[in-house]
Parts: C-alpha cells; structure tokens; sequence
C-alpha cells in the first residue's frame, strides 16, 4: 500500500518520557540539581515534567537546609568539645593550667627534648603563711590574693613557659628547655615578682614563697619530676634563710625517713611511747613552786628520747597533732590528781600545757577538756592551756569559739612565745587570756645591755597595764632572776631554776617543799 501510515507514524515515539524517567531515577539517588527541559507542547507531560521540577527544587532546598544545619550543630560540639578540654585542664579560680595540663606539658617537653640537650625544669611553688591570710581576711580575700599570684606568674613566668595550679596555694612553673643557670634565674625573678605587695581595697598583703627547682633527667617520668622538685620546695620550707633550693638525691632519701617517721608516730601513743616531763614554774620572790608546764617527749624505740622540736612539727603535718595533745591532756591531769593525794596537798599547783592551734578548730575540744577534768577530778581552775600568740590573732570564728568557752569553764588562758610572732601590745585587752609567757628571747640580754632591760621593764608594765600577770621563761642566770624580781616580775621558769624533771623528780619537791633553785 501506497500512501498509508505505518504504526509508529500513527504512536510517534515521546523522548520526554525516557527524560521523565532518567530524571525520577537521579532524584533518588541524590541528585537534587536536575532539572528535566520542558518542551513548547505544554500538554500533560510536561505538566508532570514541571512537578518533578519543581519537587527536586524544594527537596534541594530542605536538604541544603538540612546540611547547614547539620555543619552548625557540629561546629557548635566542636566549639562544646573544646571548652569543655579547655576547662578540664584549667584551674576554674585563677585561669591558669591545672595539675593534667601541667602533666602533659611536662610529657610533651620530656619527650620532644633532643639528646645532649638542657631538658625541662620544674618550679615548684608554696606561698608561707597564707593559711594567715585566710583566717586573718577570710577566703575570699585569700582566693583574690591566689587570682593575682597566677596572673603576676604568668606575666613574669617567660614565653613557651606553662603556669600551673596544683591546689590550694601551690603553684609550678614548667622551663621547657632550662638550665641549672636559667633555672635559678627564674626562680629568683619570680620569687622577687611574689614578694611585691598586693592591695586589695583596705587591706595590703605581703605574699612570701618557697621555690624548689628540679632539672629533668633524660627519660624522667612527669610524675617523678614533680615529686623531686615538690621534695626540693620543702626543704626550701625548711630553711628560713634560703627559700630556693634545687632537688638533691639526699632531699627524697629524707623525705623518705619523714614518711617512715610518720608511720611511726602513728603507732607511737598505742605503744605507749609518749612521755612526760615538767619543768617548774617558781614565784621568783621564794623561789617556791607555783606550777609545773607539761613537756611531751617521745621514747623513740631506736632513735632514742625525741623532743617536741624533732616530731611535733611532723605530728601537725600529718594531722597527729589532735591525737598526741589530747593524749598529754589525759595523762598530766592523771599526774596532777596523784601529786594531789600527797600529804603536801599541792592544791595551788597549776599544770600548764601546750594547746596546739589546730586544736582549736576542733568543734568537740571544750567537751572534751570539760571530760577529761571530770574524769580526773581536777577542777578547772588548776589547768592553764598555753597557745601561741599567733594562733589567739589570726584565729577564726571556730578558734574565737573555743577560747570563750574555755574561759567560761574556768580554764586558765595563757599566750605562749610572746614576743616571737606579732608582739603587739594593743590586742591583749581584747583577748580571753590571763597570763602572758614572755619569749625567752627578750630576757636574754637583759644582763648586759640596759636598752633592752628597759624595754622588758616597759613590756611587763603593759601587760599588767591590760589586766594580765606575766611569766618569764628562759631564766638561765642568777643575774637576769634578779632583774626581774627587781622589776616586779611574779613568776618565771628556765633551766636557772630547773631544766625539765620526771614526775618523780616532782614528787620529790613537793614532799620536801624546797625552793628552787636548790
């Protein structure tokens, strides 16, 4: 046949659905850019065409959408992330390092140091006194006083250094790369930055430190690094004159005996290993008895008889110090009471003891010292507790407390150690004392130098001044009891007289009622 039409000139084949279908098939997999051409027909395809076009649009647009957000929130954890590593190995008060970050500075410097080469040094830090400042201006005060020794650390510690915070007021200085040189150099310009005085509003503080010095060995752990210059800055506690010092192998053999020493004085009260002596307090007139102080010493199975110098420091250290003073507490009024029984009948002997200042912080202490008399059957007024000057100013409220309500039992209050510490006269009026023991040193050169035999006399009548009697200790010669009974004084103690005795040696006075000295 001529002239007819074949069957795919009656259904012309439609391209546009082959495009519908490769366009549908790109959608789905992902490509939300494609677009499928729309032809002039405008009929029903390309109807359908402008949809899926229009539904890739819109899907494109949620899914850039979704992708912002996406990269936003995960740029927001990332931030999250980073703070919350920044603010674990910063110290939350002062903004500088912690003891972490300072640990892998120190890993990072040890390992990354070339052979042949100086290696890191670690400046380890303690400021003197500022428990002082906390309960003398209280903690806020005492965080101020923290928050700028960091910022005058950093600003003085040198580029490439790591400032640190290790707790409480304990600082480090981390020298990447320092010498023996370098290092002491550091310590002295820091040590100098520290010294400078802070003012905070009224108040004018007067920061002192303690630097010990470690140089890293090759291969040093940070830890050990930080326990040999931590070793060194004790020693440097030690030494009153140089507040410097570089870690010595003798430094951790030392520190290793404390540590034995500790152990030891933990078992020391269970084994029966404390012991008394007392050293007589006389009326300077008479020469007569008026009371003995009680002297902790302890009877070290291998060392031999150790006074308080040689472990009471440790005991206040480690936290003993409670134990050991209720422990001579106990044991003196027990003394006392059997002195009581004698014929003599001693009942105007005083027992004075050394109260730590410690102890006053102790919320049970006054029930404890109000037991203890009962169970002894010594009556308040025969117990004199002697604390040190510095402890009845810088104390807090707890302290306050305490002293009161000594004072209210009946307890004597006596400052021991006038004279060392503050040795200022306007705060006795104020305080709930008694009596006051002058230092030894004052009276010392009382024999030979009329200066200062005027300024004891001035010492002694400003005390009577607020109220109070007065105690000399240290009396050595006949010459410096003289002057003071010449001047008025009452009583006195010190080796003129009697060195410190056992309890019997006690006994044996009080039976025989002699003067002293014999």
């Amino acid at each position: 046949m001529t002239g007819g039409t074949t069957p795919e000139d009656a259904f012309p084949e439609d391209d546009r659905l082959s495009q519908v279908v490769e366009g549908i098939i790109r959608i789905a997999s992902g490509k939300l850019d494609t677009h499928i051409p729309v032809s002039k027909a405008r009929d029903q395809v390309d109807a359908v065409i402008t949809g899926i076009n229009l539904l890739a649009g819109e899907l494109n647009e949620v899914y850039a959408d979704f992708e912002e957000r996406v990269e936003t929130r995960t740029r927001e954890l990332s931030e999250a992330h980073e703070q919350m590593q920044q603010m674990a190995m910063t110290d939350p008060l002062t903004g500088v390092c912690n003891r972490p970050a300072l640990l892998q500075a120190l890993d990072g410097a040890v390992s990354s140091r070339l052979d042949g080469e100086p290696g890191p040094a670690v400046l380890m830090m303690d400021l003197d006194g500022f428990k002082d400042i906390n309960d003398s201006y209280g903690h806020r005060v005492g965080d101020l006083v923290l928050i700028e020794i960091a910022a005058r650390l950093a600003g003085a510690a040198g580029d490439g250094s790591v400032v640190a915070r290790l707790g409480g007021d304990e600082f480090a200085v981390l020298l990447p790369i320092s010498t023996s040189r370098q290092s002491q150099t550091a310590a002295m310009h820091l040590m100098e930055t520290l010294k400078q005085r802070i003012r905070l509003d009224d108040l004018e503080v007067w920061p002192r430190a303690s630097i010990g010095i470690h140089l890293a060995a090759p291969k040093e752990s940070a830890s050990d690094i930080l326990l040999r210059a931590d070793t060194a800055m004790y020693v440097a506690k030690d030494d009153a004159q140089h507040r410097i010092k570089t870690f010595e192998p003798v430094m951790l053999y030392k520190r290793q005996l404390r540590r034995e020493m500790a152990a030891e004085l933990r078992q020391a009260v269970a084994q029966n290993q404390l012991l008394l002596e007392y050293q007589p307090v006389v009326e300077l007139a008479t020469g007569h008895l008026q009371g003995v102080e009680a002297l902790v010493r302890w009877n070290h199975p291998t060392r031999g008889l150790l006074k308080p110098d040689a472990f009471i420091p440790l005991a206040e250290e480690t936290g003993l110090i409670e134990e050991i003073s209720r422990w001579v507490l106990r044991a003196a009024l027990d003394q006392l009471a059997c002195w009581r029984l004698l014929p003599a009948q001693p009942e105007q002997l005083k027992l004075q003891i050394n109260l730590a200042a410690a102890e006053l912080q102790s919320m049970d202490l006054v029930d404890y010292v109000r037991r203890t008399l009962r169970d002894s059957g010594i009556p308040a007024a025969s117990l004199v507790l002697e604390i040190t000057e510095t402890a009845f100013v810088t104390g807090g409220e707890v302290e306050t407390y305490s002293l009161k309500s000594l004072q209210a039992l009946g307890v004597g209050l006596e400052i021991d150690d006038f004279g060392t510490g503050y040795s200022s006269i306007s705060y006795l009026r104020r305080l709930p004392v008694d009596t006051v023991k002058v230092d030894r040193s004052l009276i010392a050169d009382i024999d030979d130098d009329d200066g200062q035999l005027r300024f004891v006399e001035a010492v002694h009548r400003l005390i009577h001044a607020a109220g109070m009697e007065a105690v000399f200790e240290g009396i050595e010669t006949a010459e410096q009891a003289w002057q003071l009974r010449k001047m008025g004084c009452c009583s006195g103690q010190g080796y003129y007289f009697s060195r410190p005795i056992t309890a019997a040696q006690v006994t044996a006075l009080l039976e025989e009622g002699r003067p002293l000295p014999a």
